[in-house]
């Protein structure tokens, strides 16, 4: 019985230690878990779809220097339809598109959770805003006065980007230049200031692009590309290529923290052989202002759901003026309808003698202002009273703070003439201004502010 029962305790001992051995096998991954082999089986199949379909999709070829869509934001690829499918038209296409971005814009302004502020600045360009002599004594001098916002140069009228942006296409042709050396900071001192900061983006007026693209450039009509009397080639504002690269720079600038994108020279040129420049197909059907109100009209959809606002520079001679404005495609109410300031340049040195009866506008300019002001503020009156719910912009006046020597008949502007300036927009209900000088010199009209 002793020997039988000995037996017994080794062979359960023996069962006991081979099945632990086999357990420590199976945790360790010797051994499979064939009970689990079905799940294990359908888990990697699913992860292998998305590599699948990601190998399938051929790789990118580079486009040539030359291709009218190098370096643009490209269109995905559309599907390939058999032959008895109809061809998709383009056109609606885009319609379909656009209902979805007014009313997106249209439900942000509804609450709009932006914080106006009511804006006396001065424009800086960018080689300006770069210096550690002049911008620190401008700076000091919109700390010491009514002013509180500047106007600063990204890109400028001669197609230049004034700071490494990164932005590929300004990369690609070379429009970059290093006028600020650090963007960020610059801003980031100014706002400590609380300076309201306006970011200057040339539109049309853009010769790098277009000698770098020339697909994007006024033609001539034998297809060369066209020059201002300057010598100067400007891009075309019916091609979407070049409005998709303005609302690129705007969205840099808005996301380096910039309070509103101003877009100037939003404009056809009025150089001598404009009217038989080439504007391409884009152009059938479409007049001048179609394209600038359209441009406008998707910048602002684009931008101000970010968070800035968005206000244009137009010729004042358009508010009294329709001719005008047909020549270079500005719309005074119609462009009011998609940003939030419109800014018209109304220097008394700019209109014709015997405007609104003044004899001289350069010599009398709280009388010019005062009409033209309160010209404007008519027209965008007029135009909410017609259409209670649309949106109307508001009116921020660009002021003169340069003398005109060109013109018969001018005085000296200094301290007087600015205040008389200022003086004649608040008369006309405008409290808002810029301030106007090339240079950037605004001593002799400081004493004005």
């Amino acid at each position: 019985m002793k020997k039988g029962y000995r037996q017994w305790i080794h062979l359960l001992t023996f069962i006991v230690a081979a099945a632990a051995m086999v357990i420590a096998l199976i945790h360790r991954g010797v051994i499979p878990r064939f009970w689990e082999s079905a799940e294990v089986a359908m888990a990697p199949a699913e992860v292998e779809d998305s590599a699948d379909e990601a190998v399938e999709i051929p790789p990118q070829t580079e486009e040539p220097a030359d291709s009218d869509m190098a370096e643009l934001p490209q269109q995905p690829p559309k599907e390939e339809k058999t032959p008895d499918e109809p061809p998709v038209d383009e056109p609606q296409e885009e319609l379909t598109q656009e209902p979805d971005s007014a009313e997106e814009l249209e439900a942000y302004l509804a609450q709009d959770p932006r914080e106006p502020r009511e804006v006396k600045g001065i424009f800086i360009t960018g080689a300006v805003a770069g210096t550690q002599n002049t911008m620190p004594a401008l700076t000091q001098m919109v700390e010491d006065t009514q002013l509180n916002a500047m106007v600063i140069d990204i890109k400028n009228d001669s197609g230049e980007v004034t700071y490494e942006m990164g932005l590929p296409l300004a990369e690609k042709i070379g429009a970059q230049v290093r006028y600020v050396s650090d963007m960020p900071e610059l801003i980031r001192r100014l706002k400590e200031k609380n300076i309201y900061l306006i970011a200057r983006i040339v539109a049309f007026k853009d010769p790098i692009l277009a000698e770098k693209k020339p697909k994007y450039a006024v033609k001539n009509p034998d297809g060369s590309v066209f020059h201002d009397s300057n010598g100067l080639a400007w891009v075309n504002p019916y091609r979407e290529e070049v409005w998709d690269y303005l609302i690129d720079l705007s969205k840099e600038a808005a996301a380096l923290g910039f309070d509103e994108i101003q877009y100037d020279y939003i404009r056809f040129s009025t150089a001598q052989g404009i009217a038989e420049a080439d504007f391409g197909k884009a152009a059938r059907g479409r007049t001048r202002q179609d394209a600038i109100t359209e441009f406008l009209t998707k910048a602002y959809e684009t931008l101000a759901p970010m968070g800035v606002y968005v206000s244009v520079d137009v010729f004042g001679t358009i508010i009294c003026n329709e001719a005008d404005g047909n020549l270079i495609g500005q719309n005074y109410v119609e462009m009011a309808k998609h940003c939030d300031y419109i800014c018209p340049m109304v220097y008394p040195s700019h209109y014709v003698n015997n405007a609104y009866g003044i004899a001289v506008p350069d010599a009398a300019p709280y009388d010019l202002i005062c009409a033209s002001v309160a010209d404007g503020e008519k027209r965008l009156q007029d135009a909410g009273d017609a259409d209670p719910e649309v949106h109307i912009a508001k009116q921020r006046p660009w002021l003169q703070a340069f003398t005109a020597t060109w013109v018969d008949g001018h005085i000296p502007y200094t301290g007087r003439q600015l205040s008389d300036q200022i003086r004649g927009a608040a008369d006309a209900g405008v409290n808002e201004w810029l301030l106007w000088n090339a240079a950037n010199n605004y001593d002799k009209v400081k004493s004005g502010l």
